[in-house]
């Protein structure tokens, strides 16, 4: 595939916005502020336009629907982003659009949603471990919370990279980095249980290595995760509109909350910059002040 820079890019899809959609000069000029904004969003965190992910675009768009924008704009800024992409995927430059699992921005939210430990504790603890799949759901979610990976990254999470002795696991993030993340003893717990049942399966052959595996013996994919995740919470009588990558604001923000250092939270995250990190400060900082509202005084 052409490689871009994001100033090429973007003058090409205002071409196109021009003479292929025929919108008109407002329009476009407010496409393009709002993909300026994601422009220097990516480029401070090094990422070029043809490795955006959806964790990253769900980063930039929590930054910004933050500022507390109207409907009408946060509306705006991801039909934007989501053309743009779609550009992108028709011109042949990435292989799959990055918003295919963007969903829309929740008018009441003020946060992103975080859930809390008790939630978490309530969707882990309300899987039936006795169905097939039981206990792989289960120590999928301990994962995600617990270490705070990126669903891409929890699906092509390998054995040989799993050291339940020495508390981590090796992690293939963007780019094919690798990183060590500890993990806590209630997901090791939870896999080698998992494990056990693993061996039951009849593992297709390229899949021998690979952790998670659906009843077939293959790897699992991002909306099968999706999908689970999203059972879990309803079972669990979780409203909140979550996503596997909720598990991992929460994991980021409950360490923040606890008083973590951010550099040691942006290097189990896997953030190439600290500019990323700096969200889950935000967060927090957003969140005690919601909270001392509710405070007798502040009434």
């Amino acid at each position: 595939m052409l490689k871009m820079t994001w100033k090429q890019i973007i003058e090409d899809y205002m071409v196109y916005l021009t003479l292929e959609k025929s919108l008109s000069p407002a329009s476009i000029e407010a496409y393009g502020y709002d993909l300026k904004k994601l422009k220097e969003y990516m480029e401070n965190c090094s990422i070029d336009p043809e490795n955006v992910t959806l964790e990253d675009l769900e980063t930039f768009l929590a930054g910004i629907y933050d500022k507390g924008l109207v409907r009408t704009s946060q509306a705006r800024i991801l039909s934007g982003i989501r053309g743009f992409f779609k550009y992108m995927q028709m011109e042949n430059l990435i292989k799959a659009s990055p918003t295919e699992l963007l969903e829309n921005p929740n008018p009441q939210r003020k946060l992103p949603n975080i859930l809390s430990a008790e939630e978490i504790d309530r969707i882990i603890n309300g899987i039936d471990v006795s169905v097939a799949g039981g206990h792989r759901n289960r120590a999928i979610i301990e994962v995600l919370y617990g270490c705070g990976l990126r669903v891409t990254e929890l699906v092509s999470l390998l054995i040989s990279c799993y050291f339940p002795k020495k508390g981590f696991i090796r992690v293939i993030g963007k780019g094919n980095k690798e990183r060590l993340v500890p993990i806590g003893a209630q997901a090791i717990n939870a896999i080698n249980i998992y494990l056990k049942q693993r061996n039951e399966i009849n593992v297709k052959k390229g899949n021998e290595d690979i952790l998670f595996l659906n009843n077939r013996g293959t790897k699992l994919t991002r909306v099968m995760i999706l999908i689970m995740v999203k059972q879990a919470a309803l079972e669990a009588g979780i409203e909140k509109n979550i996503s596997p990558h909720t598990f991992r604001h929460s994991f980021a923000t409950h360490l923040v909350e606890g008083g973590a250092d951010l550099r040691a939270v942006q290097e189990m995250l896997g953030h190439e910059t600290i500019v990323t990190t700096e969200i889950y400060t935000h967060l927090d900082q957003k969140y005690l002040r919601e909270i001392i509202r509710l405070h007798p005084r502040n009434v």
